[in-house]
């Protein structure tokens, strides 16, 4: 009976700390998973801005080419002017085009909680063999 109830007592204490460890390895992957999903609340902010920006400054990169179409009837300097006002215009925005492109190309949403996840089932597997 003495070892029947020893051997019942340490699977009792060894369920209870493998409940303890697993809840604490879940409680951990929780908080990483909370500041991945913050930086991915950035980034898409981020985007949205950038995305604001490309709109800006296409719309004054076609104002202005309005405007110096409208004005090359009637003088040739200040044309000049806005055309290279334009230009500034159009590249600014496809600067801002491209930055934003790069940013959404780069997917990093939720790697460390998945690599921490997958680490945690090699070491569980290893431990439960």
């Amino acid at each position: 009976m003495d070892s029947s109830t020893a051997t019942l007592r340490h699977v009792s204490t060894s369920t209870k700390t493998l409940a303890r460890r697993l809840l604490l390895i879940g409680e951990n992957r929780l908080e990483l998973l909370a500041v991945e999903m913050e930086e991915g609340r950035e980034r898409l902010m981020k985007a949205c801005l950038l995305a604001l920006g490309i709109a800006a400054f296409g719309l004054l990169a076609g104002g202005t080419f309005t405007a110096a179409i409208v004005l090359s009837v009637h003088a040739v300097s200040p044309v000049w002017v806005l055309l290279m006002l334009t230009v500034i215009y159009a590249l600014t925005g496809f600067l801002l085009y491209r930055k934003l492109s790069v940013a959404l190309v780069e997917r990093h949403l939720l790697v460390a909680s998945l690599e921490q996840l997958r680490k945690d089932r090699v070491s569980l597997e290893q431990l439960l063999q």
